[in-house]
C-alpha cells in the first residue's frame, strides 16, 4: 500500500465512505468483467471475434477520451453530483447493453458504460478522502483496496453469472451499481466548497510538455500489449476447449489477483530501491519474453493459461510504475498529467482487441501474441530513447494520495 493508517482507525468509517468503496470495487470490475463472455456473445449474436472485441475498444476509447473532461466538469458541478451522473450512466448502460439483440448495441452501450465509468472514477478518491476518518493514510488503504479487489473480483463475477447467460454481468453490475447510487444519494453530504474550475484545454497543452509526451507514447504501446494479453486471450483459450464463461473467468480471476498483488505490494517496493526507468525497461522486456513464450504455445492449455498469470504479475508492476512515473515527470499539476496521460494510453488500449483478433484470423493465433511482444518492445525502444526527457522520473517518492488517485485512474 503506498501508505498505513492506524489499525484501528481504517474499518471505523463512515457509511458513506463505505458507499464510495463499494461502487469503487463495482467500477473497478467494469474492464475485466466481460472477458470470460466474449465467446458467448460472438456465439449467440452471431458475430466475429472482431466484432466483439470491439467491446473493450468502445469503453475504452470513450474512457480515455472523457478523461480530458471530468476535472473540467467535477470542477464545476462538485464530486457528488459527478459521482452520481457517472453511477447512472453505467447502471442505463449496462442494462441497456445486457437488453441488446445485436453485437453492434452492445458495442454502442459499452461505450455509453465507458463514459460513466470515467466520471465515476476520476472524482472518487478525493470524496473518499473527503469523508474518510483516520486521515489520508487510511483513505488510500481503503482506495486501492478497492481498486485491486475490483480488478481481481471482475472476470470471476463475470464468469459466475456469464455461466447463465452471457446478459448476467450486464444486469448484474447495473444492480449492484444502482445499489451505491442509493447508497450514495443518501449517505454521502454535498461538498460545501466548490474547486477552483479546471480549463478544458489543460490537458491538450500537457501534451506538449516532452516528458509527458515520451511516458504516453510509451504507455500507448505498453497498452497494446496489455490488451492483446487481456482481450484476445478468451478466444485462444476456447480454441483449446476452454469456452464456458465461468472457466474463463477463473483463468482470469488469477490474472486480476496476480497484477492486484504486485501493483500494490511489489511495485512500490521496486520503485524504491531501483530507478523507475530500470524497472519500466526491465519489464517492458518480461513482458515481451512472456508474450513471446504465449505466442509459442497457443497449442497448449498449461501454457496460455500459464502466460496469462505470469503477465498479470508483470502489468501489475508495469501499471503502477509507469504511473509513478508520469506524476513525476512534469510540474504540471497531477491531475492534469495524469488526465492527458490516460487519454493518449487508452488509445492503445482500444486499438489493439479488434487488431488482434484480426491478426488471428489472417495468420493464426500466434500472431496477435508475437505482435504485442514487439509493441512491448516498442514501449521499450521509445522509452531508452526518450530517457534524456525524463530525469525528475527518478528522483524519490512523490504524494502518497497523488499516486493512488494516478494509479486508480490508470487502471480504470
Amino acid at each position: 500500500m503506498s501508505a498505513g493508517a492506524p489499525a484501528g482507525s481504517i474499518l471505523q468509517q463512515p457509511r458513506s465512505v463505505w458507499a464510495v468503496a463499494f461502487a469503487c470495487v463495482v467500477a473497478f470490475m467494469g474492464i475485466g468483467l466481460v472477458d470470460p463472455i466474449l465467446p458467448a456473445i460472438a456465439a449467440d449474436l452471431h458475430a466475429t471475434p472482431t466484432q466483439t472485441s470491439l467491446l473493450f475498444t468502445s469503453y475504452l476509447l470513450v474512457t480515455g477520451l472523457a478523461m480530458l473532461v471530468t476535472s473540467w466538469l467535477s470542477s464545476r458541478i462538485g464530486a457528488k453530483r459527478t459521482l452520481l451522473l457517472g453511477l447512472a450512466l453505467i447502471v442505463v448502460f449496462a442494462v441497456a447493453a445486457g437488453a441488446s439483440n445485436s453485437v453492434e448495441a452492445v458495442i454502442g452501450f459499452r461505450a455509453g458504460w465507458g463514459l460513466g465509468n470515467a466520471l465515476f472514477i476520476s472524482t472518487a478518491l478525493a470524496t473518499i478522502v473527503g469523508a474518510t476518518s483516520g486521515g489520508t493514510g487510511a483513505a488510500i488503504v481503503l482506495y486501492e483496496a478497492a481498486l485491486g479487489l475490483g480488478i481481481a473480483i471482475g472476470p470471476l463475477v463475470g464468469g459466475l453469472l456469464g455461466s447463465v447467460s452471457w446478459r448476467g454481468p450486464f444486469f448484474g453490475t447495473a444492480a449492484l451499481m444502482a445499489i451505491g447510487f442509493l447508497a450514495i444519494t443518501t449517505l454521502l453530504r454535498a461538498e460545501g466548497g466548490r474547486a477552483a474550475p479546471q480549463p478544458l484545454s489543460a490537458p491538450f497543452r500537457a501534451l506538449r510538455v516532452p516528458a509527458l509526451a515520451v511516458l504516453a507514447v510509451t504507455a500507448l504501446f505498453y497498452n497494446i500489449a496489455f490488451f492483446v494479453l487481456l482481450a484476445y486471450t478468451p478466444f485462444a483459450l476456447e480454441a483449446l476447449g476452454v469456452d464456458d464463461a465461468f472457466t474463463l473467468g477463473l483463468v482470469f480471476f488469477g490474472w486480476g489477483v496476480a497484477l492486484a498483488i504486485t501493483s500494490v505490494a511489489l511495485a512500490p517496493v521496486l520503485a524504491r530501491r531501483v530507478r523507475r526507468t530500470t524497472v519500466l525497461a526491465a519489464g517492458f522486456i518480461v513482458l515481451a519474453a512472456d508474450l513471446v513464450a504465449i505466442a509459442l504455445l497457443t497449442e497448449s492449455l498449461p501454457g496460455v493459461i500459464t502466460g496469462v498469470v505470469v503477465g498479470g504479475l508483470v502489468l501489475g508492476v508495469i501499471n503502477t510504475v509507469l504511473t509513478e512515473a508520469v506524476m513525476e515527470a512534469t510540474e504540471l499539476p497531477r491531475s492534469v498529467a495524469s488526465s492527458a496521460y490516460s487519454a493518449v494510453r487508452f488509445l492503445g488500449g482500444a486499438v489493439a482487441p479488434p487488431v488482434a483478433a484480426e491478426l488471428a484470423r489472417v495468420s493464426g493465433t500466434p500472431a496477435p501474441y508475437a505482435t504485442a511482444a514487439g509493441s512491448a518492445l516498442l514501449a521499450l525502444v521509445v522509452l531508452l530513447l526518450g530517457r534524456r526527457a525524463l530525469g525528475r522520473v527518478d528522483v524519490p517518492v512523490i504524494d502518497p494520495l497523488e499516486e493512488a488517485a494516478a494509479v486508480g485512474t490508470g487502471d480504470a
